[in-house]
């Protein structure tokens, strides 16, 4: 049987390269989605310079969620600074240090700014080349392997620092130097320079922990350094002193040298989670596309099998084993390609700001494994799907029925493809009700539904427009025009088949890239409908905004408004149903001040009442979860502490400002968000000049127009553009390729037309007069199908019927569908006009 496979899919070989094509795309794609996936649940970043530790201890980064996959937290988790003691005493320990990070810089002589990170002076431990006892440090606070001759910080005004940056700064030990960290600007004396390896500064310990802005005694982390051989020993021992930490050994450390980097890693599996599924969709219909086609031009050879004995079992296996092997030999390659792939979604989203530029993925065979796997499943699934009618079939009707297509549409498929059209316009609805980001999402969703109602249900449709065009087609239409027509009702199941495929093109680019438009307009309104402030002050070289800063802007003449605004995270616990549910999500971090700068459409309640642990909430999560002003909701903040807080004001811009707006005294302590932007208002053009030249006086300060709507071109929005383009790639290949292998295949049919008298000519002007019926019903399918779901998504998120986006769009898809239709069919056909078979 695989012998006989193999003879035949030499005799067919057009359509199983087409076959070969749509495998090798999707291996290559299935590949590169398994590495980003195995990465992100196998990688790890370097530790960098928690690399001479051999054991760290930190608080868990992740949330756990009951029956659900934890949730990654963003924001750094301490771990109480008693620990370092405790730690201190295991057996094998040799040193416990515990380490603080702080955001620092230093302001040179010229003015200039130069960003560092600030520690503790118990991490110098940590440099290479230093040797500790039993806590770090010696006697007198030294950590054991530094140079003799520096003395430690021992004030909150004493700080050392590395030897580049001491230079730079024109600093030696003794000497001055103003720094800035923790939104705090002031001199400090140098008792130390040091070579750090990197910008850095160490404070005194205690001045560390200050500085970081934690609540309580706490600490970042405490690192371990151990006897030869013993690590594993004294991590199993940190783990039964606290169940509740995170013990961490060898490249695992990554994960807590860099949380960013730990919470991008998690990110990746939940991002290829979300894109294997419409990428399963696509290459389920390429690949099964092209295989009903090839398989449709061995009905014949096939219906003889059947004819001279063979049983329905054989007739199925023999399908499947040629697209076994046509998709074995294609997608080996393809997915090799796969990790290239993978190699560049990585760079696209460093690019993007979404992972560090250093997390590294994960390399093994597993990815190609399952990609060859999938394919061979795929290919396996649709060659038996198309050929099981034929397969069935008496062997009298199948040699009876070879000679021709199919031509009456299947009822059942075309009422089930209506109820599939139904169902994703009611799908669609969601946005109506639902203003934030996973209403949006409904609305893709909604297309590539609509768009496999129509694959089901066209073939149905077609036959009926067909015989609508033909009764009105005029008499005096051309021979070329009635045989296009004629064509097109005759064999619908094989043209709406094209027609299915190209409007899946031109729906899928529609949805994907104008909701994403579309959700970017509604949030840029609502930033800029709310923002009532002409300044807006940042100090990206410092961290944040010096606190003072803040109260220096206040006392300009005609300043009426000025308040911190800041970004974190937030995991809301509510009950939806009975059920609990866990919701992270963005949020904002306001001040009393607020409502001087920025309107919220506060509907209920008041911002200037955002003090101690209280909360602002949109008013669609406050309606979907049923709380209201005075009422108490469960958070998570973004270091995972659990917090209760109270609800003081309903606002009604949530897609600009998320879910939930906190209060600067909860999100104190527990975010490194804090104190971003500072948004002034003012009410003549001679305040807003003072304003200005106050911070062009403060180093590392910058004032700009306070326009947060014109910048806010998310990463997601660039790198759901780049997916489609690659998917809308995959797919419009497939699409051609299937033309060209169903054009091919019509050899017998031309044959017979310029046998009974048409012309070469004549039979090209048919061949475009169908092209021409493709393009036009998959584009006004395509179109009505993305038409409904982006409406009521306009509705919803900008109040108006149309989406938002380039214009273009739209002329574009329909001009390259047109193109491909056009080009898919006179190409091939040509060809087999020019074929000696064929001429007459």
């Amino acid at each position: 049987m695989l012998y006989l496979a193999a003879r035949m899919a030499r005799q067919r070989i057009a359509g199983l390269v087409a076959v070969a094509c749509a495998t090798m795309g999707g291996a290559a794609l299935v590949a590169a989605i398994g590495v980003v996936a195995e990465s992100g649940l196998r990688g790890h970043p370097d530790p960098g310079r928690l690399a001479p530790a051999d054991v760290v201890v930190s608080a868990p980064q992740l949330y756990q969620v009951p029956e659900d996959l934890p949730i990654a937290l963003p924001e750094r988790a301490g771990v109480p600074s008693s620990l370092v003691t405790a730690l201190a005493g295991l057996p094998g320990v040799t040193a416990a240090i515990g380490d603080v990070t702080v955001a620092a810089a230093v302001f040179g002589p010229d003015g200039r700014v130069l960003p560092v990170e600030g520690h503790g002076w118990s991490s110098t431990a940590l440099l290479p080349g230093t040797g500790t006892g039993p806590t770090g440090t010696e006697e007198g606070g030294r950590p054991t392997g530094i140079p003799d001759g520096l003395t430690a910080p021992a004030g909150d005004a004493e700080v050392a620092m590395d030897a580049a940056t001491a230079s730079a700064a024109g600093v030696a030990p003794g000497g001055t130097v103003r720094l800035s960290s923790g939104g705090r600007t002031g001199d400090y004396r140098v008792t130390a320079v040091l070579d750090a390896g990197g910008p850095a500064v160490y404070f005194a310990d205690r001045t560390a922990i200050t500085l970081s802005g934690r609540t309580g005694d706490r600490v970042d982390l405490v690192a371990l350094r151990t006897e030869p051989g013993r690590a594993d020993e004294v991590a199993d021992a940190a783990r039964a002193l606290d169940g509740g930490l995170a013990v961490s050994t060898g490249a695992a450390r990554g994960d807590v040298a860099d949380p960013a980097a730990a919470a991008a890693r998690r990110m990746l599996p939940l991002l290829a989670g979300s894109l294997s599924g419409v990428t399963l969709v696509v290459m389920g219909i390429i690949v099964g596309g092209a295989l009903a086609v090839a398989l449709a031009g061995q009905r014949r050879e096939l219906a003889l099998l059947r004819a001279v004995g063979a049983t329905p079992r054989q007739i199925r296996r023999l399908a499947t084993r040629q697209a076994l092997i046509a998709s074995t030999v294609a997608s080996i390659p393809g997915a090799a390609l796969g990790y290239l792939v993978a190699e560049a979604f990585r760079g696209l989203l460093a690019g993007l700001g979404m992972v560090p530029a250093g997390l590294p993925l994960l390399w093994s065979p597993l990815p190609a494994v399952a990609a060859v796997l999938l394919m061979a499943l795929t290919s396996w699934i649709a060659a038996l799907c198309a050929v099981l009618k034929t397969s069935r079939m008496p062997a009298t009707e199948a040699v009876a029925g070879s000679r021709t297509e199919p031509r009456t549409p299947s009822v059942w498929r075309f009422s089930a493809g209506l109820v599939v059209l139904a169902g994703a316009n009611a799908l669609a609805v969601l946005p109506l009700v639902s203003r934030t980001e996973i209403g949006a999402a409904t609305t893709a969703m909604a297309g590539i539904l609509a768009a496999v109602g129509l694959a089901m249900s066209g073939p149905g449709l077609l036959a009926r427009a067909g015989r609508a065009m033909a009764r009105r087609l005029p008499a005096r239409a051309a021979a070329p025009t009635w045989l296009a027509v004629a064509n097109t009702r005759g064999y619908a199941v094989r043209t709406a088949a094209a027609i299915s495929t190209l409007a899946v093109a031109v729906v899928f680019t529609l949805t994907y890239a104008l909701t994403q438009t579309t959700v970017l307009a509604g949030a840029t309104r609502d930033l800029t409908d709310a923002t009532r402030a002409q300044l807006s002050v940042t100090a990206p070289a410092l961290g944040r905004v010096p606190s003072e800063l803040a109260g220096a802007v206040r006392q300009v003449p005609g300043v009426t408004g000025a308040a911190m605004v800041g970004d974190t995270a937030v995991i809301w616990t509510y009950r939806l149903f009975g059920e609990e549910q866990v919701e992270p999500s963005a949020a904002t971090v306001l001040t009393p001040d607020a409502a001087s700068v920025l309107d919220l459409d506060v509907r209920d309640g008041d911002l200037s009442g955002l003090t101690g642990a209280t909360v602002a909430v949109d008013a669609g999560a406050a309606r979907a979860r049923g709380v209201g002003v005075g009422d108490e909701i469960t958070l998570a903040l973004g270091d995972g502490t659990p917090a209760t807080a109270r609800v003081v004001a309903v606002y009604g811009r949530g897609l600009g400002f998320g879910p939930v707006v906190l209060s600067r005294d909860l999100a104190a302590g527990h975010a490194t968000g804090l104190d971003q932007r500072l948004l002034v208002r003012a009410d003549s053009a001679a305040a807003i000049a003072a304003v200005e030249a106050l911070v062009a006086s403060r180093p590392g300060t910058v004032a700009g127009p306070a326009d947060p709507g014109s910048a806010r071109v998310s990463p997601e929005l660039w790198l759901n553009i780049a997916v489609l383009g690659v998917l809308l790639g995959y797919l419009l290949l497939g699409i051609a390729n299937k033309l060209v292998t169903a054009t091919a295949q019509r050899r017998d049919e031309l044959t017979l037309l310029r046998l009974t008298g048409a012309t070469p000519a004549q039979v090209r002007a048919m061949l475009r007069g169908e092209a021409t019926l493709i393009w036009v019903f998959a584009t006004v399918g395509g179109v009505g199908l993305a038409v409904v779901p982006l409406m009521l998504l306009s509705l919803g998120f900008l109040h108006r019927p149309w989406p938002a986006g380039p214009w273009w769009i739209g002329p574009a898809v329909v001009g390259v569908v047109g193109l491909l239709a056009f080009l898919s069919v006179e190409i091939p056909g040509r060809r087999v006009l020019r074929d000696a078979s064929v001429a007459v």
